[in-house]
């Protein structure tokens, strides 16, 4: 694990978050996904600067995951490193949201791209 990957971890095992159980390195149609709570289905994917140049490969990768149901939230390693609260944050709206009303189909895009606003939306 990245040492943000390694500082999330931290904050998601245990079920620490709202109760939710986290795994990390989850196989899902051919991926490996970073971590995911099979319920609500989201995938949390924490994205080094390698990603800038990869965007093409997370699309569809974003896509794949969304076949098999998931909601995908993207957030860059620097983002999780400096502010770790708002990356928490916007896990914790996102689990809420799908928990009290889950989508019939999810969105192939992801909830935010990396760089983006802290918040997660549609």
């Amino acid at each position: 694990m990245t040492d943000a990957e390694a500082k999330l971890w931290n904050r998601l095992r245990n079920n620490q978050l709202l109760g939710t159980k986290f795994r990390r390195q989850v196989p899902i149609g051919g991926f490996s996904a970073d971590f995911c709570c099979r319920n609500p289905k989201l995938v949390v994917e924490v994205d080094g600067s390698q990603h800038t140049e990869r965007a093409t490969q997370d699309a569809s990768r974003t896509r794949v995951l969304a076949e098999h149901g998931y909601t995908v939230a993207r957030f860059w390693d620097n983002e999780v490193l400096q502010d770790i609260d708002g990356v928490l944050e916007a896990i914790v709206e996102e689990v809420t949201r799908r928990t009290l009303a889950p989508s019939p189909s999810p969105s192939p895009s992801p909830l935010r791209a990396p760089g983006s606003p802290a918040r997660c939306s549609e």
